[in-house]
């Protein structure tokens, strides 16, 4: 029993016209690479207007890759038209070439590629040329700012020295005060340490005084009371007297 055979895939056919900016910049050399590169086998030639021709077939999936390549080329190549239709294969072509005019039209092309390569480089170097204008004015004037930030620079860094001067002195100030304070702390201690000392004298005095005055107290308080008694005693006596001297009176 014989193996089945993979069935190879239908060859399919395109007929293109390209216009635009597409002769003398290089288009057909890129799409001669591009067929070779994804094995389109076909033909890519100018026409008297201006356009190109592409003739190009391959299997369905790769032709389609590269009608979407084939519209989407480099710069300098600018596609205004692709019209594309369907054409018969032809098995006889076998790889993908470019059909090349007359010698004095190919001469051209090669230049007139060149030329167009060039002009665009140098229209771009023109922009860049101007761009480089504008940069090299705003660096003058980044220049010129700079030349009055380094002006102010200096300013600061002299002010910044004053600052810096000022600072040493109120530093050393400070440090006079910090000497003065220390001396102060010190004398307060000993302030601190005489007052504690003639705090305990006080107190230690105010127990003596106390116990004198009490002393003294129960004293006057003893005395007082002795006193009183001897008072009491002695208006005692004169009432007596009183009493008896009036008695007589009476008698008499």
């Amino acid at each position: 029993m014989k193996e089945d055979l993979p069935q190879r895939e239908e060859i399919q056919a395109l007929q293109v016209l390209v216009k635009g900016r597409v002769q003398r910049v290089g288009y057909r050399r890129y799409l001669l690479d591009l067929a070779q590169d994804l094995g389109v086998s076909g033909y890519v030639k100018n026409m008297l207007d201006g356009s190109v021709q592409i003739f190009c077939q391959a299997p369905g999936n790769i032709l389609q890759q590269f009608i979407e390549q084939a519209k989407n080329p480099p710069p300098p190549v600018i596609i205004k038209q692709f019209e594309v239709r369907e054409a018969k294969p032809r098995p006889k072509l076998k790889i993908f070439k470019i059909r090349y005019g007359t010698i004095q039209d190919e001469l051209q092309e090669g230049f007139g590629a060149m030329q167009s390569i060039f002009m665009d480089y140098w229209s771009e170097f023109r922009d860049y040329r101007q761009e480089f204008r504008d940069y090299r004015q705003e660096f003058r004037d980044y220049w010129s700012e700079f030349r009055d930030y380094r002006q102010e620079f200096r300013d600061y860094r002299e002010e910044f020295r004053d600052f810096c001067e000022e600072f040493r002195d109120y530093r050393n100030e400070f440090r006079s005060f910090v000497d003065e304070f220390r001396d102060y702390r010190g004398e307060f201690r000993e302030f601190v340490k005489r007052t504690d000392e003639n705090f305990k004298i006080i107190m230690d005095r105010y127990g003596e005084i106390s116990e004198k005055l009490t002393v003294i107290l129960e004293t006057l308080v003893k005395e007082s009371r002795e006193t009183r008694e001897m008072l009491n005693e002695t208006m005692n006596l004169l009432r007596e007297a009183v009493n008896k001297l009036s008695k007589q009176e009476l008698s008499e």
